[in-house]
């Protein structure tokens, strides 16, 4: 995904020469693909029996939907619980857990203000 967002489009050798070597498979990148269309994350066009790939969902979206399928799995849909795990077991820094406190009270303050 994150070759497809950075291109636009392409086929799957356009994907491939975007890897570090060793290059993975050629199938093996078809194949991851044709899985990301079957999720609708990824469409394509067809030029006869080449397809050229483009994705349908923006970084953002995907990262959104990522990330809530994350915190419900791992962390009973709490993303409190996800950010003490981090505190605890990840060792946040004081300096980082101190940011992102930073970060929720402006978010805090900017749903306040839409009430």
């Amino acid at each position: 995904m994150q070759v497809l967002w950075e291109i636009e489009k392409g086929f799957v050798k356009d994907i491939l020469e975007h890897f570090d070597d060793p290059k993975p498979a050629y199938n093996t990148v078809s194949t991851i693909v044709r899985i990301l269309q079957d999720k609708g994350f990824v469409d394509h066009k067809a030029y006869g029996r080449t397809h050229e790939y483009f994705p349908t969902v923006s970084k953002d979206e995907y990262s959104k939907s990522h990330l809530s399928n994350f915190v419900n799995d791992y962390f009973s849909n709490s993303f409190g619980k996800m950010v003490s795990f981090f505190a605890k077991e990840k060792g946040i820094t004081v300096k980082e857990m101190e940011e992102i406190m930073k970060l929720m009270e402006v978010e805090v303050k900017k749903q306040k203000a839409r009430l």
